[in-house]
């Protein structure tokens, strides 16, 4: 039976460790790991078809089957993101504001790790090393809770990141990882407070809300992504159909892929049919509102769609009168994660950056983009959708607090 205490204290340990250490020293380390993932491919594609065989034959969703599959490819991106995350700033030790008071004091306010960052995923391995990348380099330690689909993935990474740090002479309790599946250990790992000092759900929506409401260690919430794309009467429809493609089908079971889109009704005469035809080459299924059925042979929408992360080859349709009509759509059905509007009217496109409430607001570009990666962070930890502490895609930056650092000459109050 596994000891989540014993778990905990060895995270503790480990993070006093690794505030001790140079960036020089961190850097070093992560650029071994990254190495020692690549050179272990075949070790990491083996474990991985474990995985991968076991959710074929429970009838695991393709969508879902994707985020759980590791390619040579993938491994090599994983790799790659630990890399750039040497390249970035350390940012512990910054020091972010300075200031004297009339009675002498030297006040800094400075930059600090979280301390122990636990992190409950799915069925997504490359969290793994992602997630230990961003908490090495800031200064964290990580306990890992990943789903049972993936388990033979994620111990194959977690042994292999652990050698590399021992090889590198530093601490292996830098990651650990929680190999138990049953939901009591998941339960007790929620109330770990004690140890741990912030918990970051990545997953789907039962997941997420599970951890909200049932965990006693802060919560950084991380969201599902009902992403939307506005077409304004404006827009050029050669971009709006490469931009619409790109979101909806390029990766289905991701949380920027776009699940809804909202269309001006001056245009949609002119886009939804050439649309239609492009999303064919991928067999998307279209359930469209009256107005787009009029255009298209669609699917019927109803209200459920308009508020579904799909994570498949589907997307549902709204036709609009106005960008305030659009705003208000998508206000009223989108997950906070990330939403563009094609246009070539700017003020439409202040509007729109203006009014929508989401982590990331797109003019004229794919939804696909919101990604640590793309972002230039390395690597990410996840997609904040809460507005506490972290927004969007969360990097080094975000797994930091801050501390003052109070400097005096005898000063008594």
């Amino acid at each position: 039976m596994i000891n989540l205490t014993e778990l905990g204290q060895k995270a503790v340990t480990a993070k006093f460790a690794l505030q001790k250490l140079t960036t020089k020293e961190k850097n070093d380390a992560l650029i071994h790991v990254a190495k020692s993932l690549v050179k272990e491919t075949d070790k990491l594609i083996e474990a991985n078809a474990v995985d991968l065989k076991a959710g074929e034959e429970k009838g695991m969703h393709s969508g879902l089957l994707d985020r759980l599959r590791l390619t040579e490819e993938r491994i090599r991106a994983m790799a790659e993101g630990l890399i750039q995350v040497t390249e970035l700033p350390d940012p512990i030790g910054e020091v972010l504001e300075s200031y004297n008071r009339p009675n002498g004091l030297q006040i800094e306010k400075r930059r600090v790790p979280m301390g122990v960052i636990g992190i409950i995923y799915e069925s997504r391995p490359n969290v793994t090393a992602d997630a230990f990348g961003l908490c090495f380099k800031s200064g964290n330690a990580v306990i890992l809770k990943g789903g049972s689909d993936a388990l033979y993935s994620n111990k194959a990474i977690t042994d292999v990141i652990r050698c590399a740090l021992k090889e590198s002479g530093i601490t292996e309790d830098a990651i650990l990882l929680i190999e138990a599946t049953d939901r009591s250990v998941t339960q007790e790992f929620m109330r770990l407070k004690e140890y741990v000092d912030v918990l970051i759900p990545r997953g789907g929506a039962g997941l997420i809300r599970s951890v909200v409401e049932n965990s006693t260690i802060p919560v950084i919430e991380t969201g599902t992504g009902n992403c939307h794309i506005f077409v304004d009467e404006s827009a050029d429809v050669n971009k709006a159909i490469s931009i619409i493609f790109n979101a909806k089908t390029q990766r289905i079971g991701v949380c920027n892929a776009c699940e809804s889109l909202v269309i001006h009704e001056n245009i949609k005469d002119v886009l939804l049919p050439k649309l239609a035809e492009k999303l064919k080459e991928k067999q998307v299924e279209i359930r469209g509102d009256e107005k787009t059925a009029q255009v298209i042979d669609c699917v019927p929408v109803t209200e459920e769609d308009y508020g579904t992360e799909y994570l498949d080859y589907i997307v549902s349709v709204k036709t609009v009168n106005s960008v305030e009509e659009a705003i208000a759509h998508i206000n009223r059905y989108n997950t906070k994660h990330s939403e563009a509007i094609i246009t070539e009217n700017m003020q439409n496109a202040e509007a729109f950056l203006n009014g929508v409430d989401a982590a990331c607001v797109y003019v004229n570009a794919s939804t696909r983009f919101t990604d640590g990666f793309e972002f230039g962070f390395g690597a990410e930890i996840g997609i904040s959708t809460q507005k506490l502490h972290a927004r969007g895609p969360m990097g080094l930056r975000e797994l930091t607090s801050y501390k003052y650092a109070i400097k005096g000459n005898g000063q008594i109050r």
